[in-house]
């Protein structure tokens, strides 16, 4: 395990208002990592940057060898393009030492985006993090992008997919994977996301996960959706508490023990 990074996840990465846990920041490198091990080339892409704690991840795993897309309207604070959201997201890169690509950054609507938007930005993706809009209509636009902008070995995660404070989100996803007849599967869940690839590389992403040294402190339990077997990550409430309680007392640096 390579210390540095981890430090990353579990201090720096924290310092950032945000929505990823630890357990998905660990499945995001498991999965860069063997995508940089295989060979497999592309870009990173992500809807819905707020204020750049997976941007920042991403930035930090894939250093300068990948363009990495960031799509917001970035309009939290009223204001759209210019506003506080943004200028923080500038100034978060800047504190990390991790600056803001702004040339790859899309400042507006995803449901606007055609794929020709991100080929021309970026090329094809290998990662593409979806976590904008919550609605049906939002999540079938964006996931439709992600799968006409992906390589044969790419992959999308999903925010929120089993969260019943957005049931159409769940909704989205169920309904991509049936619409694309099995093209797509799913091979990992977590807590809070859901990791889907073309059929023919599911075998190889769900070895990943499967050897992958940062979450072997997770229990693997296997389950099925739509037809596809999935490693369901199980984080114990347990561990939850302990990090989060390293995490508010101040203690953040030493959370990274939990999750070993």
């Amino acid at each position: 395990m390579d210390a540095a990074i981890r430090k990353f996840i579990f201090h720096d990465l924290q310092t950032i208002e945000g929505y990823i846990d630890p357990p998905d920041a660990l499945v995001f490198l498991a999965i860069l990592r063997h995508q940089a091990l295989a060979g497999f080339e592309g870009a990173v892409a992500e809807i819905g940057v707020y204020y750049g704690r997976s941007y920042f991840l991403f930035r930090r795993i894939c250093g300068d060898r990948q363009p990495i897309v960031a799509i917001d309207l970035f309009d939290i604070d009223g204001a759209t393009k210019g506003g506080a959201q943004y200028l923080q997201f500038v100034e978060n890169g800047r504190r990390l030492g991790l600056p803001v690509l702004e040339d790859l950054v899309i400042k507006g609507d995803s449901t606007l985006l055609k794929p020709a938007d991100i080929f021309a930005k970026a090329g094809a993706v290998r990662f593409f993090s979806i976590d904008g809009g919550h609605m049906l209509h939002h999540v079938m636009s964006d996931t439709h992008l992600a799968a006409d902008t992906l390589t044969d070995h790419g992959i999308i995660a999903f925010d929120d997919t089993f969260n019943p404070t957005w049931p159409e989100v769940t909704v989205g996803v169920a309904d991509f994977l049936r619409e694309q007849q099995g093209a797509f599967a799913v091979f990992c869940i977590t807590k809070y996301k859901t990791y889907v690839c073309r059929r023919a590389f599911h075998a190889e992403y769900s070895s990943a996960i499967a050897a992958s040294p940062d979450l072997a402190a997770f229990e693997h339990v296997e389950t099925e959706f739509l037809g596809s077997k999935a490693a369901r990550l199980e984080n114990p409430m347990r561990r939850r508490l302990v990090h989060q309680l390293l995490v508010r007392s101040g203690m953040g640096v030493f959370s990274e023990r939990a999750y070993r």
